[in-house]
């Protein structure tokens, strides 16, 4: 079954509300779209969302990557040899993840729609539904505690705080937040790089009562051998997130001492379902539990997600609450979430349906 129509192109999504990290405040959001059809009729799609300050890619960058190779990565291509070709879209575009992913996922849209399938049904399913974490970004702390609040009552169970910009004030915050919503909601911490090895240590000891589930990527990227100096119980509660790109970054971590006990996989990072599957496969045969990770994303790619996370018998943790604050999308349906859980539909591929606007 032959691909024979590809296009391209960008939408701004916008956010309900802008929310700052340790880093980096984000106030608006594109993503680029690939919608593909095959020779029966058969559509699918795929979504990237660059961020540059983690991967190097931005919007136009990675719009221009797909506009410049798209029709000759997938023109004519066969859909049933998508491993071959999934392999030259990562060795055509190296520096845009994003982009790779966008086609990655479009393809295995369509992969799983003509063997009328839903998409985990593709790579096998071990886990029937898993809770996502809901983030909240820096803020004050009172104004964090109402927020948390506001999303227990929403029926979430997993919290994900933003941290890193002062460990005085992450371990006060810590403290109001688990008074406020009680002892029952999890509660998870991303540094995003902020820390240093002293911060941590002392965040870590004086939330202990507090239960934190674990922390993301405490110090930068370039300081990982430093995690060599912790304990092995503050490793295990440890996710690597900006030090994990790739397959090859997965297996490089994975050697002793680890440096980190969980890994957070993002599509968007890693360049689609297929990069994402190794670097799964690593986790599993290490040892090492996986957390599945986005950015702010169409329910296109939050969904390839979904499938693929509910796939891996070492999922643990799932963070995918990146379409929730979308002002608005080129897709309805793709998941369902009841009570913080998210659950994939039934139906065949990505179980997304395109607005009127696309369809046009």
């Amino acid at each position: 079954m032959q691909i024979k129509n590809v296009r391209v192109w960008s939408e701004d999504l916008k956010l309900t509300q802008p929310y700052s990290i340790s880093y980096e405040t984000i106030d608006s959001v594109e993503n680029v779209f690939v919608h593909i059809e095959l020779e029966d009729g058969t559509w699918a799609i795929g979504s990237g969302s660059p961020a540059e300050f983690v991967t190097g890619e931005n919007n136009s960058s990675c719009l221009r990557a797909l506009k410049d190779h798209s029709k000759n990565l997938l023109l004519d291509k066969n859909i049933n040899s998508i491993e071959t070709i999934c392999r030259s879209i990562n060795k055509t575009l190296p520096s845009n993840p994003a982009a790779r992913a966008a086609l990655d996922i479009a393809l295995f849209d369509a992969y799983s729609k003509i063997n009328n399938v839903p998409l985990y049904k593709i790579f096998g399913r071990c886990h029937e539904g898993l809770h996502t974490s809901v983030t909240m970004g820096i803020k004050s702390i009172e104004e964090s505690s109402i927020e948390a609040e506001e999303y227990v009552a929403k029926g979430f169970h997993l919290l994900k705080v933003k941290t890193g910009s002062n460990v005085d004030h992450d371990i006060e915050l810590i403290h109001k937040i688990r008074e406020r919503v009680g002892k029952a909601v999890g509660i998870r911490v991303d540094a995003n790089q902020g820390y240093n090895k002293e911060d941590l240590i002392k965040f870590i000891e004086n939330t202990e009562k507090h239960n934190i589930e674990l922390i993301e990527q405490p110090f930068p990227r370039e300081l990982d051998s430093q995690m060599q100096d912790l304990p092995k119980l503050i490793r295990d509660k440890c996710a690597a997130d900006e030090s994990l790109h790739s397959p090859d970054d997965a297996l490089q971590l994975a050697k002793s001492p680890h440096y980190f006990g969980i890994y957070n996989i993002k599509l968007m990072k890693c360049g689609g379902l297929s990069s994402a599957k190794k670097i799964a496969e690593t986790a599993n045969k290490n040892g090492i539990d996986l957390m599945w990770g986005c950015m702010d994303e169409s329910i296109v790619s939050i969904s390839a997600a979904i499938h693929i996370a509910l796939s891996s018998p070492s999922t643990k943790y799932l963070d995918l609450d990146g379409s929730f604050d979308l002002a608005k999308d080129i897709v309805s349906g793709g998941f369902k979430l009841m009570n913080g859980k998210l659950m994939p539909t039934m139906k065949p591929g990505l179980g997304v349906d395109l607005n009127d606007k696309v369809l046009a």
